[in-house]
């Protein structure tokens, strides 16, 4: 198996113990502190030089195992061309042994990068120090690929360790034999550098929690090896390249930015298995081809944008989803019967938009459904099925325009919104059901 495949298959089996939580952590919440340890890609700690886990796929316990395999990737990059070796040591000073050139040659690198921490309030530097980088906490060694006899800086793990500093250049994308890297919740700044597309290993980078800025990184466009980005809660702005959905990502997570745009069109050729983009700013309407996209996807997250139009039918296809969440935009025109197809979601929360018309009894039906929340939006009519819901807790419609319900709007707020003329194209759609409700 190549070392890509592996790291596939690792990556999926190591972050699937972690998603339901990271991303139903968004769905509950735009606060940045309620997501700031949820996540870091996920490996609070790596293993050693001895463990075997970073460059290649450690088997997990039986009952996380997947089957079947993937189909094999590309192969492996070419190993990096060895660096010159390191300046000499001033006069008097006594030469550092290493166990590894390859060490040898990150070894100024990091401490350089120690030189600009401004803040390391739980003193991690304070283990950077002498020789023996993989002791050093944050830092873990490993063969790197084709070299059983190497010794090399294959992940770097700083989640949670609140360190400060003006910019990773110079640092991360410099460290040739990278595999992972993993730095949510410190307060690093500035730019992600274009030179990061050179590290042939890197599958794994998790930037999220920091205050990162400037446009989005497009050179990860670049990088083949990478299968898990997370850029969550920062402050990058611009569009999102409409590249970045076509490429090989297993996991892509760019909420909680300032990104503006509309949904691009290609968002249907994406094979990216976890995918949030809530709270930013993307606009427009949700584009028909999403469900050749997302239909492997088990959590849909669009909260919290600027998404406006009507509901496409083709959502129904979403056949595993088990989250669909599109609260808090500007979406319109009924709830479409193509929803009562979703036969594995859990959670639907369409509050905080502009939706009218009754609400489909066929989703109300949906089996597994333990929280619909239609609140603050405009619907009139509510058949008996859903109202069992309400009485269960299950269905939130408070805020609407149903006469004989409680906390509704007023009368004279749903006859302004009424006056409007509403119009959602290829209305017959809405009420299209595209699979057998009944065996």
């Amino acid at each position: 198996m190549s070392s890509f495949s592996i790291k596939s298959v690792y990556s999926i089996c190591h972050i699937l113990l972690t998603y339901l939580h990271i991303l139903n952590s968004v769905a509950d919440s735009t606060n940045r502190g309620t997501l700031e340890f949820s996540i870091g890609g996920g490996h609070g700690s790596h293993g050693n030089q001895s463990g075997g886990c970073i460059y290649k796929y450690c088997t997990p316990p039986l009952s996380f195992q997947l089957s079947p395999p993937p189909p094999p990737p590309p192969p492996s990059p070419p190993e990096p061309k060895a660096a010159p070796p390191p300046p000499p040591l001033p006069p008097g000073q006594n030469p550092l042994i290493f166990a590894d050139q390859r060490l040898a040659m990150v070894y100024p690198i990091i401490q350089k990068f120690k030189s600009i921490i401004t803040t390391d309030p739980l003193n991690i530097t304070k283990s950077w120090v002498g020789s023996d980088i993989c002791s050093y906490k944050g830092f873990y060694c490993e063969n790197p690929p084709h070299n059983n006899t190497a010794i090399a800086l294959a992940s770097v793990d700083f989640n949670g360790f609140q360190l400060s500093a003006p910019t990773l250049d110079g640092f991360l994308d410099q460290l040739p034999d990278i595999a992972l890297f993993h730095a949510n919740s410190n307060n690093f700044t500035g730019t992600i550098s274009p030179a990061i597309s050179n590290l042939p290993y890197l599958y794994e980078l998790d930037i999220s929690n920091n205050k990162f800025s400037g446009s989005f990184p497009t050179a990860i466009l670049n990088m083949d090896s990478l299968i898990f980005l997370d850029l969550r809660f920062n402050l990058f702005t611009g569009s999102v390249p409409p590249q970045i959905f076509t490429k090989n990502l297993d996991f892509l997570f760019i909420n909680n930015n300032n990104f503006m745009q509309e949904l691009p069109d290609n968002l249907g050729s994406t094979h990216i298995l976890f995918l949030t983009l809530a709270n930013n700013k993307f606009m427009g309407p949700i584009p028909h081809s999403i469900s050749k996209a997302l239909s492997t996807l088990t959590e849909v997250l669009f909260l919290n944008n600027m998404l406006s139009g009507c509901l496409p039918y083709e959502l129904g296809f979403l056949k595993e989803a088990v989250v669909f969440d599109v609260g808090n935009n500007q979406l319109t025109g009924p709830i479409p019967f193509s929803l009562g197809c979703m036969e594995k979601v859990e959670q639907l929360n369409f509050a905080g938009n502009l939706f009218y018309g009754m609400v489909p009894e066929v989703v109300c039906e949906l089996g597994n459904l333990v929280n619909l929340s239609l609140s603050d939006n405009y619907f009139a009519q509510v058949g008996p099925v859903c109202r069992d819901l309400i009485r269960r807790g299950v269905l939130d419609i408070g805020k609407n325009c149903v006469p004989d319900l409680p906390f509704q709007r007023s009368v004279a707020d749903c006859v302004d919104f009424f006056e409007q003329p509403r119009f959602c194209p290829h209305i017959g759609s809405f009420f299209y059901v595209p699979c057998s409700l009944f065996p």
